[in-house]
């Protein structure tokens, strides 16, 4: 027995369109949990821009913990530790007196600084391995390298320049600190060698930073330091209460779905989707893009993530299903329902109908457009639908086999999560584009679970994080891949989406001088 056995985990997720506070036992089970949707997820001033006030998360998050401590006392009180997790690449200014010197530009802010001057020798070293054309799309969406060329008077009061998770980390026990599981995004840290870069290091230009605005680091499962007085009074959490090392949200929702080898990866269907593994060896995805550390100490998750994800469903809504909403309204239903039903109603591969969904260019694709091809007078708006639901799809294929024949290792199963995998539909396709088995986990947040897990196995616990998601995650719904379908769609992905975007990258090429 453990003095832990009967203790609750507080995980505190920070999302792009709302947050979560859940209190989670040893078993994965969730006694306590609020939700609590933004009222505005970001501001604009510009087409493409997203920002957010710095402190709003913090405030958001104490409510909630408030809302939890005064609807679910007694689960409140069982409470034996605390641990953050939030959305990737988006960094806090903060001046010498570690308070935000500007507002959050989240991860999804679509401005770019200018191309960056490379010295002849990068150029020679880039150009030999063919990704200059990568390195300057990473330095042109670094917003680091945006503040500093765009507002160069904040960047001079910048002190450091912290994860969202580090200054939550910073606000709860007074330490400026966070994991190494959770240092991603793009600024310069080494995220094989698990350290700031130093300032020779070739990819310095990339993140051209100066070394005073970096900030301490942990391995994930330290105790990164204690809840504090001022903590406790804006949170209702007891002071003293131990604040734990655990990782990203996406990280943790691996963890939080037990990938915790490579005969498993983890979907998120997202407002970015994205498949992940976890690796006991090394390897980059990508030539010059990390793979991250995972939130199992020693191993890495290569990732190959789709930018736009299920926010093209969002997309769909807003744009092209104008009847869809109405009818919904009628109903009593979403729009969101109300076109997932219509996914039946469509057979596999939508009668030739296929859809590229690389409507926000990653720096693998830096010249990526999205693209519908094979319209024919009997394609309907529901043919639109499930194209785009397939096309996700194909495109996270596409990324984990990516992954597969760069590790050397074969995916036996899927287990998937986020908001698009709360469809049966949906999931269906997934598993027969994939020709995999797909599983979703039983607890509604998995990002959450991942979280206990590491904090559980970290307190002793369990003796291994493999140990711990035996006990702690159960598998709610299987989908077998449809036998006729599946042979449609490996099909369709042979012969027809892994050719289109190198067939259609010369014309994305000429949209930069026509549009």
């Amino acid at each position: 027995m453990s003095e832990y056995d009967d203790g609750l985990v507080l995980a505190v997720d920070i999302g792009t369109q709302s947050l979560k506070v859940m209190l989670v036992d040893r078993f994965g089970h969730m006694p306590a949990l609020v939700r609590r949707r933004y009222s505005e997820a970001y501001l604009s001033d510009e087409e493409g821009r997203a920002e957010q006030k710095a402190d709003f998360y913090w405030d958001e998050a104490c409510a909630a913990i408030r809302e939890l401590k005064d609807r679910f006392p007694s689960e409140f009180s069982r409470m034996c530790a605390v641990t953050i997790t939030t959305i990737r690449d988006t960094f806090v200014c903060l001046g010498r007196d570690l308070s935000p010197v500007r507002d959050v530009i989240l991860w999804m802010d679509r401005r770019e600084a200018p191309d960056p001057q490379l010295s002849l020798l990068q150029k020679i070293l880039f150009g030999a391995v063919g990704k200059t054309e990568m390195i300057k799309m990473q330095y042109r969406k670094s917003m680091c390298n945006w503040i500093r060329v765009n507002e160069p008077e904040i960047w001079e009061k910048t002190y450091k320049y912290a994860t969202l998770s580090g200054y939550f980390n910073y606000r709860m026990c007074g330490k400026l600190i966070d994991s190494v599981s959770s240092l991603i995004g793009h600024v310069p840290f080494d995220m094989k060698k698990h350290r700031w870069m130093s300032p020779g290091d070739i990819r310095m230009c990339v993140f051209p930073m100066d070394t005073e605005k970096y900030f301490d680091y942990a391995e994930t499962g330290s105790i990164l330091g204690y809840v504090d007085d001022r903590a406790s009074a804006e949170t209702g959490i007891p002071a003293g209460i131990a604040l734990y090392a655990s990782g990203s949200d996406k990280g943790c929702e691996t963890l939080g779905m037990s990938c915790t080898d490579t005969d498993k990866a983890a979907v998120s269907l997202g407002t970015a989707a994205a498949v992940q593994v976890t690796s006991r060896k090394y390897m980059e995805p990508f030539p010059f893009i990390s793979a991250y550390p995972a939130v199992v100490p020693g191993c890495c998750s290569p990732e190959v993530q789709l930018y736009s994800g299920f926010w093209l469903v969002s997309w769909f809504r807003d744009n092209l299903a104008h009847y869809e909403k109405e009818a919904a309204g009628r109903e009593g239903g979403s729009p969101e329902q109300y076109l997932d039903s219509m996914l039946p109603q469509i057979p596999a591969g939508s009668e030739g109908l296929v859809f590229s969904p690389y409507f926000i260019a990653g720096v693998e694709m830096p010249k990526a457009r999205g693209a519908y091809i094979g319209f024919t007078d009997r394609h309907t708006r529901a043919h639109m639908y499930r194209a785009l639901i397939e096309g996700i799809a194909l495109a996270l294929r596409t990324g984990l086999e990516h992954l597969e024949k760069k590790g050397r290792f074969s995916v036996r199963d899927i287990y998937i999560c986020g908001g698009g995998a709360v469809s049966d539909e949906v999931c269906r396709i997934v598993a027969s584009v994939f020709g995999l088995p797909v599983h979703r986990t039983e607890a509604p947040e998995a990002s959450g679970v991942g979280c206990a897990v590491s904090v559980f196995t970290a307190m002793g616990v369990y003796s291994s994080h493999e140990q711990a998601c035996s006990s702690m995650v159960r598998i709610a719904d299987t989908f077998l891949p449809d036998e006729r379908d599946a042979a449609v769609y490996e099909k369709e992905y042979r012969e027809i989406f892994s050719k289109m975007y190198p067939r259609l990258l010369p014309f994305f090429r000429k949209y930069d001088s026509v549009v």
